[in-house]
């Protein structure tokens, strides 16, 4: 088996999962064994937020160490450029072997309003065949954004293509040939529920198999003796939800206990920003979905089933891991990329808005050598990942890409009590359908604050502390005048270092 003296990484991602749906955050009802483990051999934090709320903008931040502002994906359906540089990019040229498997989404899965525009995860394109070829998964592009080696998810839960549409031809074709047309009515990828498929068919089984398949060709020896960088990403819990039966089973929709904020939506309806999306619903109520007690229930049990069988799979990733022998010289990182209201204020799914449901994400960190069994509750921000990758694996500053605008967090990884920010800045563009905003929100220790482009003189702010269910918004509290401009003015300045710095001057004058 060969060993490299430089640590490899396990980068684990799922989709659209809230920081409290872990047994170890809290959750009473979600079973999170694995995950559980892993907290305890490492550091969570309890304050992790994304950079945008939203797949591709949080995805791309993740792979640059720039807002969405620099790298360009404001919102989903623009492709991340390729002349930006990656970590992956970094790392391929410094002597790691790169590899991603699962959901990626730089580049856009719907159908484009321009027939010259392209994407190498096109949900129909890797669905469609043309004189009995099929352009992309024949002429797949690598190294994609970085990575050596990719076995691509497009698309979520029981609608999916990509390379996982090739696995499925060959382990059944008929659930393939189903697939294939499944994936061509959008509607699918936009509903709730969409019909199962079985158990080790599944997206999460793909994933698990294809990730444990990686190691074992890495301890054979197949890819020499460097080192490794493995994203392995999941893309449950993401709707349309219809996780494996044995899962399903175990949550039941009248367990569920709905978010103390349930009843909270008929309030919404005076909210100058969310009233009139309430009143208008965008985009096949995939934004900003109002719901109803039944449907959240239906929608967290499934969604916990799906956790549960994600948290199965992740177990047996890091078994393998510690039965090949790399457990030792393995940095371990567990996140997703934006959360989800689940009920919150009476809502569903994403979209722009102030609560915390979307906004906060799961963090688990575990690096041989460096972290100890803790909790942090120090600021992060999901900007500050690729900084920190990139020094704990000794890469100097001058191979990294340049102008990344996250911290590093190293210190607080070494001792959890550690704070290197006040405050995180987020981003939150979302241009879908009829839906066109732009939001920005400070989070600080004490308090979050949200405003909106086009409304003067309003915005949301709630006390962390004393409000945690968001529903008391102190802006027009006449006491709170004078806090009120000092967030003001602190968003204003983090909104100004934010911004982009390219293109770079080229002359004098």
């Amino acid at each position: 088996m060969p060993m490299s003296e430089k640590m490899n990484v396990l980068f684990i991602i799922t989709d659209a999962q809230r920081a409290d749906h872990m047994g170890c955050a809290g959750n009473p009802i979600v079973k999170t064994p694995n995950l559980d483990r892993l907290a305890s051999e490492g550091i969570r934090f309890t304050n992790h937020f994304c950079t945008n709320p939203i797949c591709m903008p949080n995805r791309a931040t993740l792979a640059t160490g720039v807002y969405p502002n620099v790298h360009g994906v404001r919102s989903n359906g623009i492709n991340l450029r390729q002349d930006i540089p990656t970590v992956f990019q970094t790392l391929r040229k410094r002597g790691w072997y790169t590899a991603a498997i699962g959901k990626i989404h730089h580049q856009y899965w719907l159908g484009p309003f321009r027939h010259k525009s392209r994407s190498a995860e096109s949900l129909t394109d890797w669905a469609t065949a043309k004189d009995k070829t099929y352009p992309i998964r024949d002429n797949f592009p690598l190294p994609y954004y970085g990575y050596n080696e990719v076995e691509l998810i497009s698309g979520n839960g029981t609608v999916c293509s990509g390379h996982y549409l090739q696995w499925l031809e060959e382990k059944s074709p008929k659930y393939a040939e189903e697939m294939k047309k499944r994936v061509q009515n959008y509607d699918n990828l936009f509903s709730l529920f969409c019909d199962g498929i079985p158990e080790d068919l599944y997206n999460t089984t793909y994933v698990k198999e294809r990730t444990i398949a990686f190691l074992e060709r890495y301890a054979n020896g197949d890819y020499g003796n460097i080192p490794f960088y493995l994203h392995c990403s999941f893309p449950d819990p993401h709707y349309p939800l219809y996780p494996p039966k044995r899962y399903q089973d175990m949550y039941k929709p009248n367990d569920i206990i709905l978010p103390p904020s349930f009843n909270d939506i008929k309030n919404l309806y005076n909210h100058k920003f969310l009233g009139y999306h309430l009143k208008n619903p965008p985009f096949k109520k995939a934004f900003l979905r109002e719901s109803t007690e039944e449907e959240i229930r239906k929608i967290t049990a499934l969604t916990y089933a799906a956790i549960s069988y994600v948290d199965y799979s992740v177990g047996q990733i890091i078994a393998a891991l510690e039965k090949l022998g790399y457990s030792d010289d393995t940095i371990i990182i567990f996140m997703s990329d934006h959360g989800d209201l689940m009920g919150d204020h009476g809502l569903l799914f994403k979209g722009p808005c102030p609560y915390n449901g979307v906004l906060q994400l799961p963090l688990i960190w575990k690096v041989p050598g460096i972290t100890k069994s803790g909790i942090s509750n120090s600021l992060l921000s999901s900007i500050d990942y690729p900084k920190t990758i990139l020094n704990l694996l000794n890469i100097s500053e001058k191979y990294q890409p340049p102008d990344m605008q996250g911290c590093d967090i190293s210190p607080i990884l070494k001792d959890p009590n550690m704070k290197i920010r006040d405050c995180v800045f987020i981003e939150n563009d979302e241009e879908v359908g009829p839906l066109k905003s732009r939001l920005r929100h400070l989070v600080t220790e004490e308090y979050k604050l949200t405003i909106y482009e086009g409304l003067s003189n309003f915005g949301d702010i709630y006390d962390r502390r004393n409000d945690p269910h968001e529903l008391n918004n102190l802006w027009y509290n006449t006491t709170f005048r004078e806090k009120r401009f000092e967030l003001v003015s602190k968003l204003l300045q983090e909104n100004l270092t934010a911004q982009t710095k390219y293109p770079k001057r080229i002359a004098g004058t």
